[in-house]
């Protein structure tokens, strides 16, 4: 049961997670088990996932185009589309570096908008954030976009087309992982849970991997920030109440705009 779970989930599904989604699989076939044995039968099969190493990236903000300031510090949305996050991360093929840009709303956690392709020009960004603004379902709600301030996302050509619209520019102004924590860890998700860590052959499988990693992601794959539930589900039945990645306790507002 873990194994085909993982095959169809991801294949670092950790233990709490799986037991939540399995316990009914478990009662259906009359196995009656505890989280605390469900852990040893997971340790007796290394069957448990193991920890990974920290990982570093890197932003080109030398550039002398507008840096926005950062109008979500110390704030967290408490409705779909009120924030959205945007980040890149690099992809490895036989043929060099791809890159994948990302937009998740912060709130549900569903990727709205992705792109991936064999540069990291302005237009890799914008296209993700099109395939976004396409997805909205609450369209006439205020929204605020962020990111680092790396070229792609203060080129005018992005600014513009994101307040075009009627999309609010927000953009880290210091070193601080928790900044843009959502993104970053949805780049590590994607990459170490369903494969896009590995070496691809070329752009059109690293494409294909890509959709399909983001549909698992948004669609089945369960979340500790959303009560163990789906992105897309709780994006469109919005009852939670949001939970921050930041481990310091900082006196949290909900967003305003």
């Amino acid at each position: 049961m873990v194994q085909d779970y993982r095959k169809l989930v991801g294949m670092r599904t950790g233990g709490i997670k799986l037991y939540t989604e399995l316990k009914q699989d478990f009662i259906n076939q009359n196995i009656k088990i505890g989280r605390d044995k469900f852990y040893d039968v997971l340790r007796l099969h290394n069957l448990l996932v193991p920890k990974l190493k920290n990982y570093v990236t890197t932003t080109n903000s030398n550039h002398q185009f507008r840096k926005y300031k950062n109008r979500i510090l110390n704030q967290v949305p408490s409705r779909p589309e009120q924030l959205w996050v945007s980040d890149i991360t690099y992809i490895k093929t036989e043929n060099g570096h791809n890159y994948l840009a990302i937009v998740t709303d912060a709130y549900s956690k569903q990727i709205m908008g992705y792109k991936l392709d064999n540069h990291m020009r302005t237009s890799l960004c914008k296209d993700a954030l099109a395939m976004a603004i396409k997805n909205r379902k609450y369209p006439n709600e205020k929204l605020i976009h962020h990111s680092d301030r790396g070229f792609q996302y203060c080129n005018p050509k992005y600014t513009a087309f994101a307040e075009e619209n009627g999309i609010i520019m927000s953009m880290t102004e210091q070193y601080d992982p928790y900044e843009n924590a959502i993104a970053e860890r949805i780049n590590r998700t994607l990459k170490y849970e369903y494969g896009l860590r590995n070496l691809m052959k070329n752009t059109s499988i690293a494409q294909e991997t890509a959709k399909q990693a983001v549909f698992i992601y948004n669609n089945l794959r369960t979340h500790f920030s959303l009560d163990l539930r789906k992105p897309a589900e709780v994006h469109l039945n919005p009852n939670i109440k949001y939970k921050s990645y930041r481990k310091n306790n900082v006196n949290l507002t909900e967003l305003k705009i």
